[in-house]
């Protein structure tokens, strides 16, 4: 058994909210643009469809329940949450309020302040504004006392006995050694003792120590300089984004020394957020359950020789990022393989060597023709809405045939 513990980063993003669908339309959820996803070149896997969960929503408690019970089952020590906060405003913040009310959600868990302002980059109007992170002088306080409740929860995630919490973007705080000093303090305080700040290393930020902060946490696929492939995809259209090669990433991530700093390392499974960005996205070819199962073992052996046992983390991104192909849950095409491949590298079972999968794109490709990508869109417009999934079309046998005559294999 691996003397490390592994936690996901987990979007609660899978419930309407009426700024959403203010911003994006009635009912947004991540589900609308995991569903609108089309492949961009032959052999593309768009858009990626849950399996044994379904188009879940997260308002409802036996939801979370399952996605529970999955995780442990797999070897997933705790879930950290995206917390979203700005200025006392908060978002996405229902099922946390939920699994902090629910005695059931018996998962360890810690939170990661999202602490950036929301645009409209989706649909690329990055510099329209939809909530702004605007640190106020008095939002220090008014943060930590927010979270207060979840520090104070007996599920919350303690590296060497003190409450652990994330910043995803330190460098964008006015003065984040000031705010870990206050946070601290009124931690102290309080009773709830001293906190753990971990800062992510995102955006080319590569040094948290700056800030004053306890440690820094990967956040893959950010900081990862890799050789790009643009010039040997076959794309169907103009594509103005970038694909990387996932074993590439991966061996330039594990080739960081981390001996002499505190920095957690973080893998992920897959990456393509071609359900977001369209012809501008980033992707990871090759992110298999099998290359995720070597990059899993290699950052789990090096964080037992680089750290002392209580803080021995490796982070998962993600537990359900599904619009960025990024996703520890049961898909379609893949079933539980990247949670089995979890399993064995927590039980000490995996026995990798390298990374199998390192393929390009056949030179061509079909598009699929119009009327099997328009029956395509609709299918996967109506399944969330008929039923949330897989399971309601196994209870419908003639509808499941229907839907899978309408998507061929080859471009599912």
């Amino acid at each position: 058994m691996s003397s490390v513990r592994l936690i996901a980063f987990y979007l609660p993003q899978f419930h309407p909210i009426p700024e959403n669908d203010a911003w994006w339309g009635k009912g947004f959820t991540e589900w609308t643009s995991v569903t609108r996803a089309r492949p961009l070149f032959a052999g593309h896997y768009q858009p990626h469809l849950p399996a044994d969960l379904g188009f879940y929503d997260l308002r409802l408690r036996a939801s979370r329940h399952e996605q529970i019970a999955l995780a442990r089952q797999y070897g997933i020590d705790a879930f950290c949450y995206h917390y979203y906060w700005f200025s006392g405003k908060r978002l996405l913040y229902a099922p946390l309020d939920d699994m902090l009310a629910d005695p059931d959600s018996d998962m360890p868990f810690c939170l990661c302040w999202a602490n950036e302002s929301w645009t409209r980059r989706w649909d690329g109007r990055d510099r329209q504004i939809l909530i702004e992170q605007k640190y106020r002088p008095e939002d220090d306080l008014a943060f930590i006392r927010d979270i207060e409740p979840f520090l104070r929860d007996p599920r919350y995630l303690h590296v060497d006995g003190r409450p652990f919490l994330i910043v995803y973007q330190p460098q964008s705080m006015p003065n984040a050694r000031r705010s870990a000093e206050v946070w601290r303090r009124y931690c102290s305080e309080r009773g709830l003792g001293e906190l753990h700040i971990c800062g992510a290393l995102v955006f080319g930020n590569d040094d948290v120590e700056r800030f004053g902060f306890d440690s820094g946490v990967e956040f893959p696929p950010h900081n990862v300089q890799a050789p790009v492939y643009n010039p040997d995809i076959p794309f169907f259209d103009p594509f103005t984004g970038l694909v990387f090669q996932y074993a590439e990433a991966a061996e330039l991530a594990l080739a960081r020394d981390y001996a002499q700093r505190r920095v957690f390392r973080t893998v992920f499974p897959s990456w393509d957020n071609t359900p977001r960005r369209g012809s501008r996205a980033v992707m990871f070819l090759n992110g298999t359950p099998a290359n995720f199962e070597h990059w899993l073992t290699e950052a789990c052996r090096r964080t037992e020789a680089e750290r002392p046992l209580g803080e021995r983390l490796v982070f998962i991104n993600a537990w359900n990022e599904w619009a960025e192909g990024c996703h520890l849950e049961p898909d379609q095409r893949h079933g539980r393989a990247f949670l089995e491949a979890t399993r064995r590298v927590r039980e000490g079972a995996s026995r990798t060597k390298d990374f199998p999968d390192r393929a390009l794109p056949a030179a061509t490709g079909d598009r699929p023709p119009f009327l099997v990508e328009l029956g395509r869109l609709l299918a996967l417009r109506l399944l969330p809405w008929l039923g949330y999934g897989r399971r309601w079309l196994n209870r419908h046998p003639k509808v499941k045939a229907a839907a899978t005559f309408v998507v061929p294999q080859r471009w599912r």
